[in-house]
C-alpha cells in the first residue's frame, strides 16, 4: 500500500542536507533546490520526497514538470 507524501519543515531539510538556511532559500531562487508548499497561513513545508531526490543527487536535481509526474 502506497504511504502518504510527508511533509517535513525547514529545520528537519537543514539537519537532512547540511545546508545553511540562506544557501537553501538562494539555491530555490536559483531553482537549484525543491521549493516550499504552503501548508497553512504562516507555516511551508517540503515533500520529503523532493528532498530525498536532491541528497541523492544535488548537482543534476531539476524539477518535476507535471508530465513526469506517475
Amino acid at each position: 500500500m502506497h504511504e502518504p507524501e510527508r511533509i517535513i519543515r525547514l529545520r528537519t531539510v537543514l539537519s537532512r542536507t547540511g545546508l545553511s538556511r540562506s544557501t537553501i532559500y538562494r539555491k530555490i531562487a536559483e531553482g537549484t533546490f525543491p521549493p516550499q508548499i504552503r501548508i497553512s497561513v504562516n507555516g511551508s513545508g517540503w515533500h520529503e520526497s523532493d528532498i530525498n531526490r536532491w541528497i541523492a543527487d544535488p548537482v543534476a536535481w531539476r524539477p518535476k514538470r507535471e508530465l513526469d509526474v506517475v
